[in-house]
């Protein structure tokens, strides 16, 4: 037998298919979306022989503590999915708690269901059909003999109802009281409680009187341009811009209407706008006995959509004296309710005040939960965050004090999601084809609840992973980050790694010059450069091997139900009595095509 696949590759398609969401195709049909050019020979390699095994999530050991006492507390629900409940698993784990798990239809073989020690069914895929129901999950709490639930991030997290019912059936809620979940989801009443208590607010109106008129001559008086924010917003909902008293009135019933869909509630507050700010968070801590400390801080300033892309610790370009006084800020801001765990204080920074002083900042809000981005901390100070909430939870009080913290080096999260950034980053969803995420080390971590061959439904977040990355300093940081997304490879779904690749090696990133509009700003040398690297003639080859071995397991498989296996006819193979076996491909991409 001979075999051979003929092409012709002309030098002017070596960036004939990309990664941004550009299709390759064998023929007619879709065969692939592509990360990089690795990937499409890590996509050949997957049609072949072998498939990956599947990863459930970070395999990199936590940091270790002696003094972590989880008291009674021997088994905990986690109330989340995805990655967090992963995350969440594996230092109970390592503490020797058991874990119980709960999943929607959806995830019914999701990777945090595979890890946990027990699981049960919520409901159907609907986050208000399963994630959502607290008494359905508090009934699995009881029957399954948990005495705490870990709430994870979204979903019943900063619900004080929730944390009530928690309390009244004598499961530990492993977050806040309710008193402190309430004052601060209100951001009109937890800007009132920071006045208080001597935290920095942002110039603005945060009353109760909603006429429109009265709003409009509160604009005037705070002046141009002014942020608009629903009350009980996040997300970025509810939230208009205005650049003068002219557009006051349309941005108003814009942001009341998007308000009272996302929220319930259509009243808002008003505030400064600072034209080019910085998003600073801290990470704070408190226990059952009034102690409080700060992990430092996080710059998040790189967002898309009002969502964090990037997010670093320690923040770039910022002095000791300002470390301390916003870390010190965020300690009064948590005592000021009665804080118990893990929780960040965000605070927004006038950048200029940074550069001609020592820096003004003003509180936005408190998340009362672990943050999406807590890694990075753990990453700088080598503190397990979940497991200081167990030991927490469980009646100890901190087992240091803020004279015993350190900054150690230099960390970044990258988010990795499927979703198309040159389209508005509009979330993707269908089958993790292949996934091989770089190598973990004791400088590299990936948090995930996505596997290989998972889905990514329309359902939930369509994040698939965290990639967050330490070294000795910020530049050999972001050397590493670099290098690992160049490792990290997805096929199957359009996702925002070139994207993230892009911000992080734009030079304003690199210099630490970055605010929040700065998307906005560079996006012209952002979006429009975030594609693939060139796709070599070899890549495409490989993928049109692939596309043979795909189609010959095709036709094996069509033999085993024929009366005559053993047909040619049937088997499609590359056998000819004359002459060699040929077949043409053609590979449509953003340069033109090829065969």
């Amino acid at each position: 037998r001979r075999s051979s696949v003929f092409s012709p590759f002309p030098t002017m398609m070596r960036r004939a298919v990309g990664a941004a969401g550009r299709f390759l195709h064998v023929g007619k049909h879709p065969f692939a979306s592509l990360v990089s050019a690795s990937a499409a020979k890590s996509f050949a390699l997957q049609h072949g022989a072998k498939l990956v095994s599947f990863r459930a999530l970070s395999s990199v050991n936590m940091y270790n503590d002696d003094t972590i006492n989880p008291g009674k507390i021997r088994k905990v629900l986690i109330a989340n999915r995805g990655e967090i409940a992963c995350r969440v698993i594996q230092t109970l784990k390592k503490y020797n708690v058991k874990t119980v798990a709960v999943y929607s239809d959806a995830d019914a073989k999701a990777a945090h269901v595979e890890m946990a020690d027990e699981a049960y069914r919520l409901g159907p895929a609907a986050s208000k059909e399963s994630y959502l129901l607290s008494d359905r999950i508090l009934d699995i709490a009881e029957a399954c003999g948990a005495q705490a639930i870990h709430p994870g991030y979204g979903f019943l997290s900063e619900n004080e109802r929730f944390a009530d019912a928690c309390a009244r059936r004598d499961v530990k809620f492993m977050g806040p009281p309710s008193s402190a979940i309430q004052a601060m989801g209100c951001k009109r009443a937890s800007k009132e409680v920071m006045e208080k208590a001597g935290v920095p607010v942002v110039p603005g109106y945060h009353g109760e009187e909603q006429d429109e008129a009265f709003l409009q001559s509160e604009a005037d008086r705070i002046g141009y341009p002014l942020l608009i924010k629903a009350e009980k917003g996040g997300g970025g909902k509810g939230m208009r811009v205005v650049n003068n008293s002219g557009e006051f009135k349309a941005a108003l019933e814009a942001a009341q209407r998007e308000a009272i869909n996302s929220f319930g509630d259509g009243r808002v507050l008003l505030e400064r706008f600072l034209v080019k700010p910085r998003h600073i968070e801290v990470q704070v801590f408190a226990d059952q006995h009034k102690n409080y400390v700060y992990l430092f801080e996080r710059d998040c300033s790189v967002q898309r959509r009002h969502q964090k892309v990037l997010e670093e610790s320690p923040a770039p370009g910022i002095s000791e004296g300002f470390r301390k006084r916003i870390g010190e800020a965020a300690v009064a801001a948590a005592a000021a309710v009665g804080y118990e765990g893990a929780g960040t204080v965000e605070f927004i920074v006038d950048t200029e005040s940074l550069k001609t002083g020592e820096g003004e900042f003003y509180f936005m809000e408190m998340n009362t939960r672990l943050q999406v981005e807590h890694p990075v901390t753990e990453m700088v100070t080598k503190k397990d965050l979940v497991a200081l909430q167990l030991h927490v939870a469980a009646g100890n009080p901190l087992p240091f004090s803020q004279s015993d913290l350190q900054l150690q080096g230099h960390a970044i999260e990258a988010r990795i999601y499927a979703e198309s950034p040159e389209n508005n980053f509009l979330p993707q969803t269908g089958t993790v084809h292949h996934l091989k995420p770089p190598s973990e080390t004791e400088n590299v971590r990936v948090d995930t609840g996505v596997r290989q061959g998972d889905e990514v439904s329309v359902f939930y977040d369509p994040m698939i992973a965290k990639l967050i990355v330490w070294d000795k300093d910020r530049d050999a940081a972001l050397r590493r980050l670099t290098e690992s997304l160049n490792n990290y490879e997805i096929v199957g779904l359009k996702n925002n790694i070139d994207f993230v690749n892009t911000v992080a090696n734009h030079f304003a990133f690199s210099n630490g010059d970055v605010s929040t509009d700065f998307i906005e700003k560079y996006s012209s040398d952002i979006l429009g450069k975030a594609v693939a690297p060139s796709v070599t003639a070899k890549h495409v080859a490989a993928v049109a091997i692939a596309a043979l071995n795909n189609a010959k397991k095709v036709a094996e498989a069509r033999a085993t139900t024929s009366t005559h296996p053993a047909s040619p006819w049937v088997l499609g193979g590359n056998f000819r009595n004359t002459m060699p076996f040929s077949k043409f491909f053609s590979f449509e991409g953003v340069e033109g095509q090829v065969e």
